[in-house]
C-alpha cells in the first residue's frame, strides 16, 4: 500500500510539474528575438526557448509536439513579448507567425545604399548584400546580358524580410518586383543589343536629378538631345557613381572630379554610362521610355526643388544666373 501511495503522489507530482510548465504562461524579460533556423531539431527548437524564457520547460514543449506529430515546426525568426503558455508558443511556430524586417528602398537608392539598409534592418551585413548584388547578374541575363552587377533592377519598395532569408533572397526579390514593373509599363526586353537596359541606364540618371514627376520627361528629353547632338551628357550623378564605385566620394563634387577617366563620366565619355547608377521607380522609367518632345538642351535647379530648362547657352546661363541669386539669398 505505502508503494502506491508513493507511486500515486510521483505520478501527482510530476502531472503538476507538467500541467505548471504547459499551461502557466511564461513572461519574457521584455522583447525576446529567437531565431530558429531550417534544419533545428524539436529539442534545439525548445532549447532555444527555454534559453529565452519564453516556456518554462523545453522538455515539456517536446513531449507536446510528441502529442501533435502531424505538426510541423515553421523555421524563422519570432518575437515574443507577452505572457503566454507553451501551448500558444507551440501554436505560432506551427503556423508560422515570424517577425518580418522591413527594408525601405526609395527610387534612386544604388546597391550601396540598400546593402546600408539592409544591414540598418539587421538582416546581414553590407558586404554580403554586396557580394550577391554584383554575384547574382544570371537574374538579369536576359534584361542586361553583360550587366556587372544588379545596379538599376533592385526595384525601389517597402520590403519585410525575415533573418533565415538570404542576401540571394533578398535580391531576386527585388528583381522579382522590378521584372513586375517592367511588364505592366512594357518596358523591352530581349537579348544583345535590346533596348532595355538603355532605358534603364536612363532612367536611373533621370531619377537622380529629380524628385518632380513631371519634370521627368523633360529631363529625359534634355538629355536624348543632347545624345542626338553628340553632346556629352555632363550628368553630375553619373560622375558620383563614378567615384562611388572607386570609393573616393566625399559628399561632393569638385571641378577636378569632372576630369576622372572613368566610363562613368558623361562630362569626358559622350553616350550613356556602361550601366545604371541606380535604381529607379516608375516614373522614371516611363519618362525614359517615353521623354517629352522639346527643343531643351539644358537645365538647371531654380532652387526651390524644381527645375528651368533651357533651348541655348544663352538662356542657360540666365537660368544659372537666377539660380545662384536664390540661393545667396537663402
Amino acid at each position: 500500500m505505502r508503494t502506491f501511495f508513493t507511486l500515486l503522489l510521483a505520478v501527482l507530482a510530476v502531472g503538476g510539474w507538467m500541467a505548471w510548465a504547459l499551461l502557466l504562461p511564461a513572461a519574457p524579460d521584455g522583447q525576446k528575438f529567437v531565431l530558429l533556423r531550417a534544419g533545428y531539431s524539436t529539442r534545439r527548437i525548445a532549447g532555444e526557448l527555454e534559453s529565452a524564457g519564453v516556456i518554462r520547460s523545453a522538455d515539456v514543449f517536446v513531449f507536446w509536439h510528441y502529442l501533435h506529430p502531424r505538426r510541423s515546426l515553421k523555421a524563422g525568426e519570432y518575437l515574443f513579448e507577452r505572457p503566454a503558455d507553451t501551448r500558444r508558443i507551440f501554436d505560432r511556430l506551427v503556423h508560422g507567425d515570424v517577425y518580418y524586417r522591413e527594408v525601405v528602398v526609395p527610387e534612386g537608392f544604388t546597391i550601396f545604399d540598400i546593402a546600408r539598409a539592409v544591414q540598418n534592418a539587421g538582416l546581414g551585413s553590407e558586404e554580403d548584400f554586396l557580394k550577391a548584388a554584383t554575384a547574382d547578374t544570371s537574374l538579369i541575363s536576359d534584361l542586361n546580358p553583360h550587366a556587372k552587377s544588379l545596379e538599376g533592377y533592385l526595384f525601389p519598395a517597402t520590403y519585410e524580410f525575415t533573418r533565415t532569408q538570404s542576401p540571394d533572397d533578398m535580391v531576386a526579390a527585388m528583381v522579382r518586383e522590378f521584372r513586375q514593373v517592367a511588364h505592366e509599363i512594357g518596358l523591352p526586353t530581349g537579348g544583345e543589343g535590346n533596348d532595355g537596359q538603355r532605358v534603364v541606364t536612363m532612367a536611373s540618371i533621370i531619377e537622380k536629378e529629380t524628385a518632380v514627376a513631371e519634370e521627368r520627361p523633360l529631363v529625359a528629353s534634355v538629355y536624348y538631345n543632347r545624345m542626338g547632338k553628340r553632346m556629352a551628357m555632363q550628368a553630375d550623378p553619373s560622375v558620383i557613381y563614378a567615384e562611388m564605385l572607386q570609393g573616393s566620394y566625399q559628399g561632393a563634387l569638385h571641378h577636378a572630379d569632372l576630369q576622372d577617366n572613368s566610363p562613368y563620366n558623361t562630362y569626358r565619355h559622350a553616350g550613356l554610362p556602361p550601366g545604371p547608377i541606380g535604381n529607379p521607380g516608375k516614373s522614371s522609367l516611363e519618362a525614359a521610355m517615353h521623354p517629352a518632345e522639346t527643343d531643351y538642351f539644358y537645365f538647371v535647379s531654380d532652387g526651390n526643388g524644381h527645375h528651368r530648362f533651357a533651348q541655348d547657352l544663352e538662356e542657360h546661363n540666365k537660368n544659372v544666373a537666377a539660380y545662384r541669386r536664390v540661393m545667396r539669398g537663402k
